[in-house]
């Protein structure tokens, strides 16, 4: 019950006591607490099995007794099953790649030109504005979530605040990264210009490299992108669109994709076209995946982890994609502004999150595309000097995940203090209730817990 909350905040354990309200049912569905859609089983049934559909409420069967919360849901499982995408995978055919028509496009595919693919894709996703959950253009269901609950524990045992490990090393206010995925052979000879493009505007990326049958991947290559202090990943394995079709299939196939990764020296993994599985994400021995989209709604493979934050999946950690990747925003909303991408990273710096792109060498060669990217470097670099956004490499930020992870706060001597390698990066933050709503601050109300607030940080 208590897991999920305690692993996204970092805060000590006796903070979140939560209990079940009773035996949840065994059927899950769709249900609400207040606005949020969630998905899962709850106490006494009656889940929906639409989230379009008039959801039962469950707000108000969430009471406080003596300091405990009791819940009509299970918090750790329902945030799971929208991290996991529990609730994609319940339809049927919910996967291309398992789908007759998958199939049958992904066999016709390579004698297909380009022009018809893109037509084909436009037909495909006719509609999306229509799809309800998750919500478009960024979910923060599973943040709000946790964050309602810590509100509701704060509240229960009547507290001024409650301390906790704040998001993101040295006090940054929120994190954004860039990642250029290669998939042609036109896009690898554009990698150097991107590089020039990057650096021009202080930005590092990572290049995900499609290790067999699209394009020759020689060492010389790497050691460009490695030299210049870019990072590589593998993506995929030879990006067919068949890497999930059969779990025996992708096992056999993770073997050759974890002996790539160890070739190119890659600590991070990211599937063609955003297929997934996560529940097979045991096969893969990297440090972290990024192939999982926060809202599918413009991807061949719906659903979507309803989270701005990084998540572990077994001991991947997850850097889910937050913002519309650029062949949807050109080819299919048909936009060669920022603007979409301005929108949506306004609304997860609100909420303090990951800001996570992919621009593909391949599809900004033309000059629109090309002052389209820019721009956005020059928005990203006022971004890290004036908003104070942390702009390091994925790996990094698994890293500092993965070491957050492992810290806890703890009081010493009457003064709040953390624990944990990589300590010395972290800061205590503390959350409080605010005209009902949960606020952070790095400075404590209590004058017996004072924390340092570290410069240029807005909360």
């Amino acid at each position: 019950m208590n897991r999920s909350l305690c692993q996204h905040y970092r805060c000590p354990e006796h903070y979140a006591l939560f209990a079940l309200t009773g035996p949840v049912s065994k059927e899950f569905g769709y249900f609400k607490v207040g606005e949020e859609v969630l998905y899962g089983r709850v106490h006494g049934g009656g889940a929906a099995n639409s989230a379009d559909h008039q959801l039962r409420d469950v707000l108000s069967e969430c009471i406080d007794d003596a300091g405990t919360v009791y819940l009509p849901f299970d918090a750790t499982e329902v945030v799971n099953d929208l991290r996991y995408e529990a609730y994609a995978s319940s339809s049927a055919g919910w996967h291309p790649a398992t789908s007759p028509t998958g199939r049958a496009y992904y066999f016709i595919r390579p004698l297909l030109p380009v022009w018809l693919r893109r037509h084909l894709q436009k037909i495909r996703l006719n509609g999306w504005r229509h799809l309800n959950f998750p919500a478009w253009p960024v979910d923060f269901t599973v943040d709000n979530v946790l964050k309602r609950l810590l509100l509701s524990s704060l509240q229960a045992q009547k507290l001024e605040e409650i301390p906790f490990i704040w998001f993101w090393p040295e006090g940054a206010s929120s994190c954004a990264i860039m990642t250029h995925d290669v998939e042609t052979s036109a896009g690898r000879d554009s990698c150097t210009a991107l590089m020039d493009l990057d650096d021009a505007f202080g930005v590092k990326a990572s290049f995900q490299i499609v290790p067999e049958e699209r394009y020759e991947v020689p060492p010389s290559f790497l050691d460009v992108i490695r030299k210049r202090g870019f990072e590589i990943n593998v993506q995929d394995l030879n990006h067919d669109g068949h890497l999930f079709r059969e779990q025996e299939e992708f096992r056999a196939r993770a073997v050759k994709i974890n002996a790539y990764g160890r070739q190119f020296g890659a600590k991070g993994f990211r599937s063609a076209v955003l297929y997934r599985r996560q529940e097979w994400y045991d096969a893969l021995q990297f440090s972290y995946d990024m192939s999982v989209p926060n809202v599918a709604h413009l991807d061949p493979q719906r659903g979507g982890c309803c989270t701005v934050m990084p998540y572990f999946v077994g001991d991947l950690v997850e850097l889910p994609v937050t913002m519309t990747q650029d062949y949807s925003l050109f080819h299919i909303l048909n936009d060669h502004s920022i603007d979409i991408w301005r929108w949506q990273a306004e609304l997860i710096m609100a909420k303090h999150g990951l800001i996570h792109f992919i621009v593909h060498p391949d599809y900004i060669t033309d000059k629109p595309s090309r002052a389209t990217y820019e721009n956005l470097l020059a928005y990203l670099k006022h971004l890290a000097k004036e908003k104070n956004i942390w702009m390091p490499l994925p790996r990094e930020v698994a890293s500092w995940w993965r070491e957050r992870s492992q810290m806890r706060v703890v009081e010493v001597d009457g003064v709040w203090q953390i624990e944990g390698k990589g300590k010395e990066r972290a800061r205590i933050a503390y959350a409080s209730e605010k005209d009902g709503q949960l606020v952070y601050s790095f400075e404590s109300k209590s004058n017996l817990y004072k924390a340092p607030i570290p410069s240029n940080t807005t909360l």
